[in-house]
């Protein structure tokens, strides 16, 4: 997806997304290869956050939250809000090291801890992703249920009966 070299760029307050397999791990850079994340379960992050309630705030270096993954810069909300100022915004990231926080994959994830760091706002693209597909799912399911029921409907009142 990126070069390496596009991957040094970082500037303190960017907000780096990891590529895992099958989801992105969000982190906020604050300068000197470290970045402050949110960390659900044992692990660093996992798919296995789900089964978690609460999470720890970390500040690991950089490379080790990444390990052989792909990341990028993405400050993803820069065209709809104003970053906080970086002094404030490295000041409350860093009070939260440490702290257990309460977690939700769909409310309360990494995307939202390091969007409201940088922004204020609490939000999370995949979530919205997630949601869309559910609904998504749901409507399938009931145009499938709902076409099925009429054919066989259908089927009952054109068939035709052998035996009275």
């Amino acid at each position: 997806i990126l070069s390496k070299e596009h991957q040094h760029k970082q500037k303190v307050g960017d907000l780096i997304e990891v590529f895992r397999p099958g989801y992105q791990h969000w982190a906020i850079y604050v300068g000197d290869g470290y970045v402050i994340h949110l960390t659900a379960g044992a692990g660093s992050s996992s798919l296995m956050s789900v089964l978690y309630d609460s999470a720890l705030v970390k500040k690991e270096r950089l490379s080790d939250v990444v390990g052989n993954d792909v990341y990028r810069v993405n400050n993803l909300l820069d065209d709809e809000y104003e970053p906080r100022d970086t002094n404030l915004l490295l000041k409350k990231a860093h009070s939260l090291v440490g702290q257990t926080l309460p977690f939700s994959v769909f409310s309360r994830n990494c995307e939202h801890f390091v969007t409201d760091l940088r922004y204020g706002k609490s939000t999370s693209s995949q979530v919205a992703v997630i949601g869309g597909l559910a609904v998504l799912g749901v409507g399938l399911l009931a145009l499938t249920t709902g076409l099925f029921s009429k054919s066989e409907k259908r089927s009952k009142t054109n068939s035709v009966h052998f035996f009275d």
